[in-house]
């Protein structure tokens, strides 16, 4: 396989999470929307570093940071969504406007 093979991937695997963020109103999608793409990016990263002319490991070493800021984000965003759904009992996102 070539690069543009796995650049087609990322992009294509972006799209559809960048869709499902912004056409969701479930938080928890929208944050399913979320790791999709940076999933995406992790996929781009590691291609170019396989593909690069220099032989390093950076790109690698990236998707493992991605990665560790993509589970912090999860366990932040789900105490929220665990929060918001205790007070309002819904996570529909058109019927939380607590920063008003």
């Amino acid at each position: 396989m070539t690069l543009e093979y796995y650049i087609i991937l990322a992009f294509l695997l972006f799209a559809i999470g960048l869709y499902g963020a912004f056409s969701r109103r479930s938080a928890i999608m929208i944050f399913i929307s979320i790791e999709i793409m940076l999933n995406a990016v992790n996929i781009s990263l590691v291609a170019f570093s396989k593909f690069s002319a220099i032989a390093t490991a950076y790109g690698h070493i990236f998707t493992i940071f991605s990665m560790v800021v993509a589970a912090a984000e999860v366990t932040i965003g789900l105490a929220i969504v665990l929060a918001i759904f205790r007070h309002f009992e819904d996570i529909d996102t058109n019927d939380i406007n607590l920063l008003k």
